[in-house]
């Protein structure tokens, strides 16, 4: 990035990869991994954690398989187009099935069931993380469900999570997946931040950047850029990105409410600060215009 060096920077901070060194542990976040960790512990097949586009699903999703990589042996489904025979190739290549084996359609999920037997005795457990659960055709969603049968008398041979957005909700609720909806026991819906959460995001992501330097969005920019965003983490980053972008060119350090405002009138589905402050100052005008009439009216001035 080109403001890097003239904030002291030693990474993007505000970069739209979902890298979970950025991860911040926030009230949303901490709460869906605290759903995760409690279900999978419970042994419970399949959850879902849902949110609007934005919200950081993908990047809970890296986080949450770096942390389990050593509980289990993760099956990381980032494709939501493939087709169910897809899905179960994806699924034993995972699990070390050998490729030749993937053209035997109707013997490759007792293969996979075997495998996940090994495994187990192995004292491995598989999980299946499906990031955009939303776009997977229904056979794939019921080819999930059925892998969630798999067991031992005692427990689950495989787990999954399924990160989506609120389509995947009104998808579930159509009466051909009610057994899949079924099976779904826990799951968490993700929210947008609050103006305090989105100040202690802000810092945060910069001191994981490395500035060490004064405090560069103060509380009035973070409240502009709170309205701006509704919340949403993804356009929190895209505003940040462009307000230092802006302040770099400037060739100075001071962070504003009025650049946040131009970055917001230059971003897509942020919320135009500017055009809303001229409207309401166009409506004070018009209130204030009739109180003035309304008292010359009845004598008062």
């Amino acid at each position: 990035m080109i403001y890097l060096q003239h904030f002291g920077l030693e990474a993007a901070p505000f970069s739209l990869t979902a890298d979970p060194r950025f991860y911040i542990d926030f009230t949303p976040h901490k709460e869906a991994l605290e759903v995760i960790s409690t279900a999978l512990s419970l042994g419970e097949s399949i959850l879902k954690i849902t949110g609007e586009v934005g919200t950081g699903k993908t990047l809970l999703c890296n986080k949450a398989q770096l942390e389990l990589s050593e509980q289990y042996l993760i099956c990381s489904i980032d494709n939501p187009y493939l087709n169910a025979h897809e899905l179960r190739c994806a699924l034993a290549d995972k699990i070390g099935l050998q490729k030749e084996t993937f053209e035997q359609e109707f013997l490759l999920t007792g293969l996979i069931k075997e495998r996940l037997l090994t495994l187990l005795a192995q004292g491995r457990k598989v999980l299946v993380l499906v990031d955009e659960a939303q776009a997977l055709p229904d056979s794939t969603l019921e080819a999930l469900r059925l892998f969630s049968n798999l067991e031992t008398e005692s427990q689950k041979l495989l787990q999954v999570i399924l990160f989506g957005q609120p389509e995947l909700d009104q998808r579930l609720s159509d009466t051909k997946l009610r057994q899949l909806r079924q099976r779904i026991t826990f799951s968490y819906q993700l929210r947008a931040l609050s103006e305090q959460e989105i100040e202690h995001y802000i810092s945060q992501r910069l001191n994981q950047a490395g500035y060490r330097g004064a405090l560069l969005f103060d509380r009035n920019v973070c409240r502009r850029i709170s309205r701006a965003s509704r919340g949403i983490p993804r356009l929190i980053n895209v505003l940040c990105h462009k307000v230092l972008m802006l302040s770099y060119g400037r060739q100075h350090y001071n962070i504003t409410a009025k650049l946040v405002n131009e970055a917001a009138a230059d971003t897509e589905d942020a919320y135009p600060i500017q055009k809303l402050s001229r409207w309401w100052a166009v409506l004070f005008s018009f209130v204030l215009l009739n109180v003035f009439l309304l008292l010359w009216w009845k004598g008062v001035i």
